[in-house]
C-alpha cells in the first residue's frame, strides 16, 4: 500500500470516527510532533522540539546574564588554540 493510499484509507476512517477515537488520534499526532527530532547539538545529540526550546531559552537567559563571548574574545581564543596546536 502506498503512502497516498494509506492516507486516503485513514482519512475515510476518521470521517466516521467517534469523539473518543478522534481524541486518541489527536493525542498521537501531538506526541509525534513533540517527539520529532528537529535539531542536533554540536556534539551530535538529537533534540526534540521541547528540548530545542529548552536549549534556546537557556541560551537566551545566559545572554541576559552576560554569560557570552564577544567576537573579539572568540578571535583571541581561536588564536590561542592555533598557537597551542602549532598552526599559524
Amino acid at each position: 500500500m502506498s503512502t497516498l493510499e494509506l492516507k486516503d484509507q485513514v482519512i475515510n476512517k476518521l470521517k466516521n470516527a467517534d469523539e473518543a477515537l478522534l481524541k486518541k488520534v489527536q493525542a498521537i499526532i501531538d506526541n509525534y510532533e513533540v517527539d520529532k527530532i528537529v535539531a542536533y547539538t554540536v556534539s551530535g545529540k538529537p533534540l526534540t522540539v521541547k528540548e530545542y526550546k529548552e536549549e534556546v531559552e537557556k541560551a537566551v537567559n545566559e545572554a541576559k546574564e552576560g554569560k557570552y563571548f564577544t567576537t573579539e574574545q572568540l578571535k583571541r581564543e581561536i588564536e590561542s588554540w592555533k598557537k597551542s596546536s602549532g598552526q599559524k
